[in-house]
């Protein structure tokens, strides 16, 4: 298979798996979670479901869902095949979490389907799809990288290499933002689980309150929203340690300022989410912005981690 064709590849793997993140987004936006009982992967013991609005949403969702899991099947096994294998091993890594993570969420989502299950767990799923399409959006970054390597030729990537110098403070710094983020995701997918959205009205304060009364959905909405900020703050940081550490490699100052700008807009989108509260029909959407918005903020960042730690190791 050819670079390009092996690009393309992957970019249909992240996507599909973009459109099961917003499928699964949907159907706990619409309650569509028990469109078909406990029956899976069967709904309602029928391989074609009733037409209720529940049950094609949640079907829909599975039927996206087993169609990516044999694409990335199919991408991970065109990854084992490229060649030569050293060069290949960032891609066997990503196409490998791809795999697996897809498979947790599908076995994760078959477990709430058929035994009651927590808000707490079913929040993780949320998490484990994320880290999924990461993967995927990981590897169609290679393979584009890949590309443009190969048409550059291998003295250009070295002469690239050899001009920058990073520290490796800043992957450290990018992966503890990394993982903060993953707690903050998890809190806002747990706000949304427990149906907690209308526990802090009005924007940037609570229920009229700079500190309200923590209790109940309250304090978990609140909690969510200190976490958010501090959240920008972090990555307002992180970008300028990035301009200051990495102001000639402009592929790290690029992705430092996407994700500054994500960040931005997934504040902004916060407030838009509780604007439309009251909105059945648009929270919908409102909710699946802000979804979108932090799933490419953590692959952005992600990919910034990936990128820092491999030009260390060039710069050394």
């Amino acid at each position: 298979m050819t670079s390009k064709r092996y690009r393309l590849l992957a970019l249909w793997s992240c996507i599909g798996m973009f459109l099961v993140l917003v499928a699964g987004v949907v159907v706990t936006n619409t309650d569509s979670g028990r469109g078909c009982g406990t029956d899976w992967p069967l709904c309602h013991g029928k391989f074609i479901p009733a037409y209720t609005l529940e049950s094609m949403v949640e079907y829909t969702h599975r039927a996206v869902s087993g169609l990516e899991g044999i694409l990335v099947l199919i991408v991970f096994i065109a990854t084992f095949k490229l060649k030569p294998k050293p060069e290949t091993g960032e891609a066997m890594f990503h196409a490998s979490g791809a795999l697996v993570f897809t498979v947790a969420q599908a076995i994760l989502g078959m477990m709430a389907v058929i035994w009651p299950t927590s808000d707490a767990v079913l929040a993780i799923h949320f998490g484990i799809s994320m880290i999924a399409f990461t993967f995927t959006w990981l590897l169609s970054a290679w393979a584009r990288r890949r590309v443009k390597e190969q048409e550059a030729g291998n003295a250009a990537r070295k002469q690239t290499a050899a001009a920058a110098s990073i520290p490796g403070s800043l992957f450290r710094a990018t992966l503890a933002v990394i993982v903060y983020c993953y707690g903050v995701v998890y809190l806002g997918a747990y706000v949304r689980h427990t149906d907690s959205a209308g526990g802090c009205i009005g924007w940037p304060l609570c229920n009229g309150e700079f500190v309200p009364e923590i209790n109940g959905a309250t304090g978990i909405v609140f909690a969510h929203r200190l976490a958010g900020a501090l959240l920008f703050f972090l990555i307002l940081a992180l970008f300028f340690f990035v301009r200051k550490q990495a102001s000639r490699t402009h592929e790290l100052s690029r992705l430092a300022l996407v994700s500054f700008g994500l960040v931005l807009a997934q504040v902004l989108s916060g407030w838009l989410l509780t604007a439309t509260l009251g909105n059945e029909d648009a929270y919908v959407f409102t909710s699946l912005l802000h979804t979108i918005i932090i799933t490419a903020l953590f692959s952005s960042m992600s990919l910034l981690m990936i990128r820092a730690k491999q030009l260390s190791r060039a710069s050394q």
